[in-house]
């Protein structure tokens, strides 16, 4: 990374695939915007066998997430899979490991934006999105949503959200990303980006 550009975080957990496509689509709205650059990252699964152990280092996709990730970045966007209308548990470990940083403000004023998928069209896209925005309020982040102004809010069948990007994924997790999905992901990639040079501009 130029150490002039900024760094957002863009942090997921993805079982089987469909949050991770929708990251890399915010991260490619991320990277639309000069002086900013996306850094993808993933934390590990957590398992109710206390033996059960994950690798050092993923075996594909994004590596895992260092506190200092945090620390560094310019701005956050966080996505996780619906798990009864919640974030999924891994997400929610790693936040509760961030007491420090809350402690220490490390995000503070910083912006913010959550995204998810889900398994069935109504599975709780929206209080998964919400439930997520809940410790970033308590880290004293600027949450930001999708205005009406994008037009594939009105007219998608699929997801996408005023609260966040989200995507239905089917049952089995092979249902693609829609056009208006996939647009509504990387506008919120975009204008987290946007906010975040804003801010540095007004510092």
């Amino acid at each position: 990374m130029n150490s002039s550009e900024l760094s957002i975080l863009v942090l997921y957990y993805s079982r089987h695939g469909s949050t991770r496509k929708l990251a890399e689509l915010i991260a490619q709205g991320v990277e639309s915007v000069s002086g900013c650059e996306a850094r993808l990252r993933t934390v590990p699964a957590v398992s109710t066998v206390a033996e059960a152990v994950e690798p050092d280092i993923p075996s594909d996709g994004a590596p895992y997430v260092d506190l200092q990730d945090l620390r560094e970045c310019a701005g956050l966007a966080l996505g996780s899979p619906t798990r009864f209308g919640n974030m999924a548990a891994a997400v929610k470990y790693f936040l509760d490991g961030t007491t420090t940083e809350w402690l220490s403000g490390a995000l503070a004023g910083k912006p913010a934006c959550v995204f998810t998928s889900t398994g069935s069209l109504h599975g709780g896209q929206e209080s998964t999105l919400l439930s997520m925005m809940i410790p970033l309020l308590h880290h004293g982040m600027l949450l930001l949503g999708l205005p009406y102004t994008h037009p594939q809010l009105m007219t998608t069948a699929s997801g996408g959200t005023p609260y966040g990007a989200s995507h239905w994924s089917g049952a089995g997790g092979n249902q693609p990303l829609s056009d208006d999905s996939r647009a509504l992901a990387v506008a919120l990639g975009r204008r987290l980006a946007d906010t975040a040079m804003r801010l540095r501009s007004a510092a």
